[in-house]
């Protein structure tokens, strides 16, 4: 058996160590580039030596990244909800990578709020986040594909943990559910052209996705804009538990997010990227566990976060 274990850890050592060839002549194309993974991904690939196109929302974010790195990094303005504005990108980067096409494409972007009790959210707060998490991605893919499919590249999803289990109401995981299900299709229908599609799932990462402003005031604003009579049907007790936990889970996102930069750059250089990737401790221990097991065991462990309403039964 120990030769055995020597032998299976061995082939993942080679497979991890198989790496494509020429990565220094390859394009990766990046959304969400101002901040978090994207950001940090954009200056990995540079490290490499790799060439990175790398799509910025603010004028600010996109002059930092290109003061902070080289020349082979090039970045563009792209907000993923205006078509027009994906348009111009994918022109832009089919002027820079030419014949070879584009070797990954990388839909990073994303926002989470408003999240919260699906209740205390309106039809707007669930578009505002699933029209940047899933249609703007859509609209990402399908306009870079034919790049994708000339180079025999990569296409990387950020999904979450919240892809795979539910953990908070409103367009979040309800955003990232959409973009398993999609990176799934488009997994199976590429395989014969050579398309590889892989989803990062990651967990509870410290990262600019949670907007500036304080959480505590956010949920503030959805409890006092609520009907008296929904507010009452909680209880303000509701309220301030529900705050208290959540803030509590921010507090504890991990830092560390090379963990997620990393499983994103696998995927891009190794010759044999990953289907899922699942960075972060709570996501291998927690939550795709909780996404395994049957529902309502899931449902029985989720509702113990929940604080007790005012009107329950």
């Amino acid at each position: 058996t120990e030769a055995n274990m020597d032998l299976s850890f061995m082939y993942r050592w080679f497979k991890n160590c198989n790496l494509v060839r020429n990565l220094s002549e390859k394009y990766v194309f990046i959304t969400g580039c101002d901040s978090g993974f994207g950001n940090l991904l954009a200056r990995q690939l540079v490290d490499r030596g790799m060439r990175v196109l790398a799509a910025c929302l603010t004028e600010e974010g996109a002059q930092k990244l290109q003061q902070d790195t080289s020349y082979r990094l090039q970045t563009t303005l792209l907000d993923v909800t205006k078509s027009e504005n994906i348009q111009a990108a994918a022109q832009w980067v089919r002027d820079q990578v030419g014949e070879q096409g584009l070797w990954a494409l990388v839909n990073n972007a994303g926002i989470g709020l408003p999240s919260g009790p699906s209740e205390w959210l309106t039809k707007e707060d669930y578009v505002k986040v699933i029209n940047v998490n899933l249609v703007g991605l859509i609209d990402v893919t399908l306009h870079m594909l034919p790049m994708v499919k000339k180079a025999r590249g990569r296409v990387i999803n950020v999904s979450s943990s919240g892809g795979r289990v539910a953990v908070i109401g409103g367009g979040y995981c309800v955003s990232k559910f959409g973009v398993e299900a999609f990176s799934d299709s488009i997994r199976r229908e590429l395989h014969y052209f050579g398309v590889k599609v892989s989803i990062i799932e990651p967990g509870n990462y410290r990262t600019s996705i949670l907007g500036k402003e304080n959480i505590v005031s956010r949920m503030r604003k959805l409890w006092e804009r609520l009907p008296q009579e929904t507010r009452d049907s909680y209880g303000e007790e509701y309220f301030c538990i529900y705050t208290e936990k959540l803030k509590n889970t921010l507090q504890l996102a991990e830092p560390k997010i090379i963990d997620v930069t990393n499983s994103m750059e696998h995927a891009i250089v190794s010759r044999s990227p990953r289907i899922r990737y699942n960075p972060g401790l709570d996501a291998k221990l927690l939550y795709l566990p909780l996404a395994k097991l049957p529902t309502p065991v899931t449902d029985f462990i989720l509702s113990r976060y929940l604080p007790r309403p005012a009107d329950s039964v």
